[in-house]
């Protein structure tokens, strides 16, 4: 029983909200901070390349004023010029170099902080984080978001610092050349401002959007990816088709609304420079025939025409980003929102560790939500001592795995107490308290890596022979030693190249290596058939010996030797007792028992 899963962005008021622009680039800035001095640096460096391209145009008008009609032209002068220019390009092309790769390095560095930081701050979320969330829309956030964050710093903010030094260096240069033109600027800038400023209040809110849906398709298509045997099994591969086209196409409809409004920017503002290059090619030419203005040489309104694509040149490049970095904002903002989720709250002050554990469990009138106002266990009250079998058994959805996971604090109750050795479970470290217990779960674990990395996951320094010996008791040594590199045989991910009973053996294994006084088992032989399950019976006779045991099972015939079986119903205990007296009272228990074995 899990709360309603939800995702990272709830898409359905995406549209509507806008991107908090301001709280995106003060967390930036904190990534930016331990690399600020070579920022600087290339700051300064990109200032430099683009203050030297700025002198090109400056050269070419004086070029052109050395050309004379009557024939007189100083050609060697005309050839220093060339020169003079080529050099300046030069060293600025070599200076604008150093700046991007710069810039690239300083992205990757803050790219790889961020990815660290996220997963860091995952890693540390309570497990209710990971219930109410996909798996593909927290994977979407740690790759897909942060290289969206990491190419917009490494490519458009080098191209926005080149373009406003180039935009600021030119307006001065078109100054000191004639104010009175400048003013054709008066007129198409305002109108561009304006035409931008209203697309980036319509488009934030859609590439946030954009980002969320993305998450959900690749939520979407991790689960089918996971469960693909499942589908083929009922042949439901059409719905999942069709599924899957509704969610692609509300992505790309996304993108392309999205898309559709940032690209209409570059293009409005392309038509608004063509404008302005008109009107002063226009009005320059004038000014000359009539020495009007200050313009007095062809030079000049060379020059001024070269400072005015500077000019327009730029704005038209930031507008063309300009959909990239609302992207890029939207990114980066789902990337700060997980990283302010909270961690699991802190050890109280003075939390215990553990040690000596006999394993008396006490669980006092335990009422539970995973939703405020949908309580799902009432007043529920248990006590096990060591060495003690408790079996919970019920329904599906009667509340047997939300007692496990208040055993292991993965969730805290919202009244009641747990007590370990009389101690209240709240009292000792998370970490300590989770030491306590061996749990095997139903949804086997395997990583890629080898046998006996997986088996010794749990115990640091656990050696070859104490794996070996565990893997006697749990009956897989024959096996492992007839795979092609026996206890080295690497497993891929997740061990698709052994079978699921197979896996299920190596988590039991893993178990058994630890030396805990509690063990949970949460229908840990569910995926080995009926004579493999006698082997591992037998195993974990050996293996709960003098442990206190929690067993969930639907299998009833696994627990007929349990101290003490708990029938579960809507959160309660409608019945305890041993496999026997409870078949006596032919009550629920009974009838679960009665119609499993006729269902044989």
């Amino acid at each position: 029983m899990k709360e309603p899963r939800m995702h990272i962005s709830d898409t359905r008021n995406l549209g509507k909200r806008k991107v908090d622009t301001k709280y995106v680039i003060v967390n930036l800035l904190k990534y930016l901070r331990p690399w600020l001095p070579l920022f600087i640096a290339l700051f300064i460096t990109n200032i430099a390349a683009v203050v030297l391209s700025l002198i090109g145009p400056r050269i070419s008008g004086d070029a052109i004023d050395l050309i004379k009609t009557d024939g007189s032209t100083d050609m060697s002068a005309v050839l220093y010029s060339c020169a003079l220019l080529a050099g300046v390009y030069l060293l600025s092309g070599v200076l604008s170099y150093l700046s991007t790769v710069g810039m690239a390095y300083v992205s990757r560095k803050v790219a790889c902080a961020m990815r660290e930081h996220t997963f860091n701050r995952l890693i540390s979320l309570p497990v209710s984080y990971f219930d109410s969330r996909q798996a593909g829309d927290i994977i979407s956030v740690l790759s897909y978001d942060i290289d969206t964050v990491g190419e917009s710093l490494a490519n458009d903010v080098v191209l926005v610092l080149n373009s406003v030094v180039q935009i600021v260096g030119s307006f001065v240069m078109m100054l000191v050349i004639s104010p009175l033109l400048v003013l054709v600027f008066v007129v198409t800038i305002p109108i561009s401002v304006l035409i931008t400023r209203y697309l980036a209040k319509r488009v934030q809110p859609l590439f946030r959007r954009r980002s969320a849906k993305l998450g959900e398709l690749n939520g979407f298509v991790e689960e089918m990816i996971a469960g693909q045997k499942t589908t083929k099994a009922y042949g439901c591969e059409q719905v999942i088709i069709d599924k899957f086209e509704n969610k692609n196409t509300d992505a790309v409809d996304a993108y392309a609304e999205a898309e559709y409004l940032s690209t209409m920017t570059g293009p409005i503002n392309n038509f608004m420079n063509n404008l302005a290059l008109t009107l002063i090619s226009v009005l320059g030419a004038l000014m000359y025939m009539y020495s009007f203005g200050g313009i007095t040489r062809v030079g000049q309104v060379a020059s001024f025409v070269l400072y005015s694509r500077k000019f327009s040149g730029p704005i038209n490049e930031i507008a063309n980003v300009f959909g990239e970095f609302q992207s890029a904002i939207a990114a980066a903002e789902r990337v700060f929102r997980v990283l302010e989720e909270q961690p699991e709250a802190p050890d109280p002050e003075g939390a215990i560790v553990p040690s000596d554990v006999r394993g008396d469990v006490e669980i006092d009138h335990l009422a539970f939500s995973y939703v405020k106002g949908r309580e799902i266990i009432h007043d529920f009250s248990l006590s096990a001592k060591k060495g003690d079998l408790i079996a919970i058994v019920g329904r599906t959805g009667a509340g047997k795995t939300t007692i496990i996971n208040l055993l292991m604090r993965f969730y805290d109750p919202d009244s009641g107490e747990i007590r370990i050795d009389d101690t209240p479970i709240n009292n000792f470290t998370r970490a300590g308290l989770r030491s306590c217990f061996t749990m095997v779960l139903q949804d086997t674990w395997l990583f890629a890596g080898t046998v006996y990395e997986n088996i010794a996951y749990g115990k640091d320094g656990a050696t070859r022979e104490e794996v070996e010996r565990v893997c006697k008791a749990a009956k897989i040594h024959s096996f492992i030693t007839r795979l092609p590199q026996g206890y080295d045989t690497y497993l891929s991910d997740n061990a698709v190249n052994i079978s699921k009973g197979q896996k299920q053996l190596l988590t039991i294994a893993r178990a058994m290596l630890l030396d805990s006084p509690m063990l949970i088992l949460d229908e840990a032989t569910s995926n080995v058939d009926t004579r493999t399950e006698h082997i591992i019976q037998q195993a974990m006779t050996k293996l709960m010996e003098g442990r206190t045991c929690f067993v969930i099972a639907h299998r009833l015939s696994t627990i007929r030797g349990a101290d003490k079986i708990l029938v579960m119903d809507g959160g309660d205990i409608v019945e305890q007792g041993t496999h026997a007296q409870l078949l006596e009272r032919r009550g629920m228990y009974y009838n679960l028992y009665k119609s499993q074995f006729e269902s044989y």
